[in-house]
């Protein structure tokens, strides 16, 4: 691949996109990535890519996503999150650039603070607003993330409050989120595959492969005109009853109809690792399990 054939992904695409959406976006689907909690721990081949990153050559071991997303209880309740980007790198650079890639390395060791909800499977918001609401949930109801709520609080920390028209999340259909943008413009995004593992009883890993569309709304047909994969794989680790911590790691690959994706392979054209740190906000409300 010559120079003339460089790739600036960036074109026709606002730099907002990356500090708000290729991070803030795929830091919330990986909040909601755990399926369930299986009762033997096991650890398998989500370890092993962790253990290797950033040396990622394929995308990960998956299954297709269906039904919603159960978490284990003891993430029910609300959390502040501090988020951490400590690096990143562009294995196909400078000839393949993702959108906003040059302009994440601003966010670099830049903490990046937001609320997020886990509550009862009964609560399904097809739309949440501001501000976060507190809540009891109930013993043994499944713990669900609060979609629309944790995906408005993450855009609106990357991107300000003013930037978001709406988080729309459709109840029959937990693995699509519709972030609505006020310049007419949004984001949808898919998850399509999903894994899992559990190395003991207080660390789980989980990894989510989302479809983004990049779409101008005021166009025709809501016209797209950006898509891409995004993986996110996480490895948490609850250190006490009111706290866990996380590492992180997004991966974007490029579409199958994208030109240069029969030179990419499946491989991941952009990579960051972010560390994670949640503190209950209500204590109580996250007992031991």
């Amino acid at each position: 691949m010559t120079r003339r054939s460089k790739r600036s992904a960036s074109r026709g695409f606002s730099r907002w996109f990356a500090p708000g959406i290729a991070l803030g976006l795929a830091l919330f689907w990986g909040f909601m990535a755990w399926l369930g909690w299986p009762s033997v721990a096991q650890a398998g081949p989500l370890l092993d890519r962790v253990n290797a990153f950033p040396y990622w050559v394929t995308k990960p071991p998956t299954k297709p996503a269906t039904g919603d997303l159960i978490y284990p209880p003891w993430v029910a309740g609300d959390w502040q999150v501090t988020s951490t980007l400590l690096e990143l790198s562009a294995p196909f650079a400078p000839e393949i650039v993702t959108p906003g890639f040059e302009s994440n390395r601003s966010l670099l060791g830049q903490p990046v603070s937001f609320a997020v909800r886990f509550g009862p499977q009964t609560i399904a918001p097809a739309l949440s607003a501001f501000p976060l609401r507190k809540y009891q949930p109930p013993d043994r109801a499944p713990i669900v993330a609060d979609r629309a709520l944790n995906g408005l609080n993450i855009a609106a920390a990357y991107l300000g409050r003013g930037a978001i028209a709406g988080v729309v999340a459709d109840p029959g259909n937990p693995n699509e989120q519709i972030l609505k943008l006020a310049n007419q413009r949004a984001l949808v995004s898919t998850v399509t595959d999903r894994a899992s593992e559990t190395p003991s009883d207080r660390r789980f890993l989980a990894t989510e492969v989302i479809v983004q569309s990049f779409q101008n709304e005021g166009t025709q047909q809501g016209r797209s005109v950006y898509a891409n994969a995004v993986e996110t794989t996480t490895d948490y680790r609850r250190i006490a009853p009111d706290a866990i911590e996380a590492d992180q790691f997004t991966a974007v690959y490029l579409a199958p109809r994208d030109r240069y994706a029969s030179v990419t392979r499946n491989r991941p054209v952009a990579l960051y690792h972010y560390r994670l740190t949640l503190q209950a906000i209500a204590p109580e409300v996250n007992p031991p399990p």
